[in-house]
């Protein structure tokens, strides 16, 4: 049986099984893509330039904004190009680099939200001492070791895919190479690769999800003892959109990866995976700028300095005078 090597490659069909309006969806996608720079890239600019957001919250969340602008770019170029033309070849090295690249990103952005539920469990829980604690030193060190092991964790998966013999059928029904397409079009065994996916893979995935949860359970402790109500509206306000962030990245992931192998389809699996390749970090500077105070008055002294022009935020909406 013929099998594929660093010369061959694959075929990704994209969505030409499907029946759309193609100039429609590439349109959508690509305004989408465009949206998801911008406003990540004012989101950054904005924490970079405003010394009231020089704090670890802001640091955690402009590291965020970089992964989702990355995150949409090792997939949404492909995909452009597979609606416009009907699918897209890509080489066996491009492969396992796009793939690469989408564990790589996806495990970071889990780890962050992590790190960041713990930065809210020390401001809430230990506000004395958050200072202290959470120095410029230890900011630093955890957000170095969100993307080494992040990086570890991809390089692992990666090499022990890219081990399997693939037939000659190359076809791929996905607009990336993704790990469990990859599996299915295996000629030789994949059990070290799944068992690889069932041990390190969820832990990879379940522990900063349990770590999440835990630090909240622990907030919400911490703020139902609050007395006074201004400091829990402030208390929960400072983590709602955090927590809408969470809701959005591990609700889409949950339909994806945590379900048994025999549930899986591809045309299910590529409809819900444009969602968290897409749409979330499209929504995810959003959330931050509309929800949160500091960040909208750093957009709107920004904003002012720029266009000489008095701004006012009242009731979600925004006032030009």
């Amino acid at each position: 049986m013929e099998t594929t090597n660093l010369t061959s490659g694959f075929i990704l069909l994209g969505f030409s099984d499907f029946h759309y309006n193609r100039a429609a969806l590439f349109s959508t996608i690509l305004v989408i893509y465009l949206l998801t720079w911008t406003a990540n890239l004012v989101l950054v600019s904005a924490i970079k330039l405003s010394p009231q957001l020089h704090t670890p919250m802001y640091f955690f969340l402009g590291n965020l904004s970089v992964v989702d602008i990355s995150f949409s770019t090792v997939t949404v170029p492909k995909l452009l190009y597979c609606i416009f033309y009907g699918g897209a070849s890509i080489s066996f090295l491009g492969c396992f680099l796009q793939m690469f690249f989408f564990l790589f990103l996806g495990t970071t952005e889990s780890l962050i939200l992590a790190v960041m539920a713990f930065d809210r469990y020390l401001a809430i829980c230990s506000p004395l001492r958050y200072t202290s604690l959470m120095s410029d030193k230890v900011v630093v060190m955890l957000t170095s070791s969100c993307w080494l092991a992040a990086s570890l964790h991809s390089l692992l998966h990666t090499y022990i895919l890219s081990q399997l013999v693939y037939c000659r059928d190359r076809l791929i029904p996905h607009f990336f190479c993704d790990v469990t397409p990859l599996i299915k079009l295996s000629c030789s065994s994949t059990t070290l690769a799944e068992l690889l996916i069932y041990t390190e893979g969820s832990m990879a995935g379940n522990i900063p999800f349990l770590f999440i949860l835990i630090s909240y359970v622990l907030i919400t402790r911490a703020i139902v003892k609050m007395e006074a109500k201004s400091s829990r509206s402030r208390a929960f306000s400072s983590c709602s959109s955090h927590l809408m962030v969470i809701c959005l990245f591990y609700g889409t992931d949950i339909f994806i990866y945590f379900r048994p192998p025999s549930d899986y389809s591809s045309q299910y699996d590529r409809i819900v995976s444009m969602a968290y390749t897409i749409i979330t970090p499209m929504l995810n500077p959003f959330i931050y700028s509309l929800r949160n105070q500091d960040v909208k008055r750093a957009l709107k002294k920004r904003i002012m300095k720029c266009f000489n022009t008095k701004i006012v935020f009242h009731k979600g909406h925004v006032i030009f005078l």
